[in-house]
């Protein structure tokens, strides 16, 4: 399976939202390398960058998923970067 290497970007208005956002996040839970969150209090708004390893297929379903939440706005930066992700890369860097 042929995979790209992307960067999810995601901009919360709506702290209502943030619950489902994380639930849709653990389902694809396979495929995120990193995850940082910044709370802008100041604006009251949440930015979000995850970086995803996934066919391109994948990360169009998550960043679509995520962006019809109420008050999340997302946008994907792809790397030009394809690969083949590795049965288990995942599971050997949690031991």
């Amino acid at each position: 399976m042929e995979t790209r290497v992307a960067v999810v970007g995601i901009i919360v208005e709506n702290g209502d939202s943030v619950e489902r956002l994380n639930r849709i996040l653990h389902d694809y839970k396979e495929y995120i390398i990193g995850r940082m969150g910044l709370p802008y209090r100041e604006m009251d708004i949440s930015i979000i960058n995850v970086v995803v390893n996934a066919p391109q297929n994948i990360i169009s379903a998550l960043s679509g998923k995520l962006g019809r939440l109420p008050g999340v706005s997302t946008k994907v930066l792809y790397s030009k970067v394809t690969g083949k992700k590795k049965k288990g890369v995942s599971d050997e860097a949690a031991d």
